[in-house]
């Protein structure tokens, strides 16, 4: 059976995933697992701890099956038509007038 696993950021790293879903407790542990026997990543073999994933990727080791979501994120209206446009985890509470530039 396949765990869905969410992330809040656009992007994980495969060792903070393992933590994360409390297959690991530690980055040493991360390390010698993978060490031991590669995960596969959308059905390819991996064994970098760093591997980014992004939502919608599968992930298996071992006797676990991992899938990576999230909530989904929405566009700032007030910036939708134009090549800046915003993505906001929560459209309803983000100030079209709030300085944005950093």
């Amino acid at each position: 059976m396949v765990r869905e696993i969410e992330i809040r950021e656009q992007t994980i790293r495969l060792g903070q995933l393992l933590k994360l879903a409390g297959i690991v407790d530690s980055g040493s542990e991360v390390k010698a697992l993978l060490g031991e026997r590669p995960a596969r990543v959308n059905g390819e073999p991996e064994a970098r701890r760093g591997r980014q994933l992004s939502r919608g990727d599968a992930v298996q080791i071992g006797e676990h099956d991992l899938l990576v979501t999230g909530a989904p994120e929405t566009v700032r209206p007030d910036l939708a038509a134009g090549a800046d446009a915003a993505v906001c985890p929560d459209a309803e509470t983000a100030r079209p007038d709030a300085d944005r530039t950093g």
